[in-house]
């Protein structure tokens, strides 16, 4: 989490930092009275704010402090001395408030939380995120829920089917990082991973000449484990291509390329796109300039086109060449779809540059994109409003970002009509939003 990100928490603890000296390393009692973005909980001392992470709103903890600036610091909790009635024991054994925090493996940031108190803290954050970011108080823009994708148990484990492990350069000896550094914590298992991986993984192995791991368990290949040895920048076998499924549809992808890690997040952003086109109905045109921004290997190409028109015409640009080509695949037989490869801001910039009668036909369309975690940012909305689609639907993994381009998107003449949350990350503070707009 970065101070940009915290700074609707601490705008009121700069008027009153208050006098105490504190430093890193000194342990103080809290009382938590709130959620931050990022997964780490909100106390204040002496009119300091200090985001305090593994516990949670309603608790009061002792806390170790890591790092003090002049109107907020952060801490880790190392005990709690009244526990919230929403606290459980951590699903990761290795993440227990139990150890020391140094040695707490990372990951599992909301693991000692009840699963649907989690969803409500998301929840929390995004609404938050909305209000102050976005500048909206609407009720579509502040009471969406985090929903539990199909398949999920009671306890959210066994879900991630993608796996990064380091490996220790000292010992080999190989596991997670621990929480906010780059210490090897060894494990004895992986309660978020899918079963296929466990027997894949190199839990009680010593890699020496490894930097670190993946274990990848495709949906429609065999689970496979990528070793990158050090002073290599990719581990052999990453590019072989392996079968992905999303909505029953395969989609070729790298082993070691972009695909969504919760077994069913693919599927559920594809219905969800698809969805949002079905609800958006006539608004939507089919034979406009569409566009699929942040492509990918086509997977919401796919959606949009399931939601609208099985010709629907769409053009899916990506700035990863490989990517570009496996959706040129998976999109074969959809004869309205393109890909090409560009940065999505050469491409817009290369758009308002053209002919009229293009202009006028991305102006009829309809874009979706789904931005990295720094989200479309000033440029690529300033582009888009110049550009002024009919929709825009917007897949984001980040709530303040997303609110940030929502201010942006609503000042420039779009409204947020329909907003929801999914909880792709179970265990952790991440979640998936997907936001439409209309042109007012």
């Amino acid at each position: 989490m970065t101070e940009k990100t915290e700074s609707a928490a601490t705008d009121n603890a700069r008027k009153n930092p208050g006098t105490a000296a504190l430093s890193a390393g000194d342990t103080l009692e809290l009382e938590v009275t709130g959620i931050a973005h990022g997964g780490l909980s909100i106390a204040r001392h002496e009119g300091r704010v200090v985001f305090v992470a593994d516990t949670l709103p309603g608790e009061r903890v002792r806390a170790r402090l890591t790092e003090v600036k002049k109107s907020f610091a952060r801490a880790t909790a190392v005990s709690v001395v009244e526990a919230s009635p929403k606290r459980q024991d951590h699903i990761w054994a290795e993440a227990s408030i139990n150890r020391q925090p140094e040695m707490r493996v990372g990951g599992a940031e909301f693991g000692h939380i009840e699963l649907s108190h989690q969803r409500e803290l998301k929840a929390q954050v995004l609404a938050d995120a909305m209000r102050r970011q976005a500048k909206l108080n609407s009720e579509i823009a502040t009471a969406a829920v985090i929903e539990a994708l199909p398949g999920d148990d009671d306890a959210g484990l066994g879900w991630r089917t993608r796996v990064r492990l380091h490996v220790d350069p000292e010992t080999g000896r190989v596991g997670p990082y621990a929480a906010r550094s780059h210490r090897v914590i060894p494990v004895k298992s992986l309660p978020l991973a899918v079963p296929e991986l466990a027997p894949l993984a190199p839990l009680n192995d010593l890699l020496p000449d490894a930097q670190h791991v993946d274990l990848v368990a495709p949906s429609g290949d065999d689970p496979r484990l990528l070793i990158t040895h050090r002073g290599e920048k990719t581990a052999v076998g990453a590019g072989d291509v392996i079968t992905e499924y999303a909505a029953g549809l395969p989609f070729r992808v790298r082993a070691g390329g972009f695909w969504q890690v919760h077994r069913e997040a693919a599927s559920t952003l594809f219905e969800q796109v698809a969805s949002a086109v079905e609800w958006l109905g006539d608004a939507v045109d089919p034979a406009a300039a569409n566009l699929d921004l942040y492509g990918g290997v086509g997977l919401l190409v796919g959606g949009f086109i399931a939601g609208s028109d099985s010709r629907a015409r769409i053009t899916s640009i990506e700035s990863d060449e490989a990517a570009t080509d496996l959706a040129a695949e998976n999109l074969a037989t959809a004869p309205g779809a393109q890909t090409l490869n560009a940065k999505t801001e050469d491409y817009l910039a290369d758009l308002l540059r053209s002919s009229g009668v293009v202009r006028q036909r991305v102006n009829r369309g309809t874009v979706v994109l789904d931005p990295p975690r720094s989200g479309a940012g000033g440029r690529v909305t300033a582009q888009l409003l110049e550009l002024a689609p009919q929709n825009i639907i917007y897949v984001a993994c980040d709530p303040v970002a997303l609110a940030r381009d929502t201010q942006t998107l609503v000042t420039g003449g779009y409204e947020l009509t329909a907003l929801r949350g999914f909880d792709l990350f179970p265990h952790t503070h991440h979640f998936e939003s997907i936001a439409i707009f209309e042109r007012i």
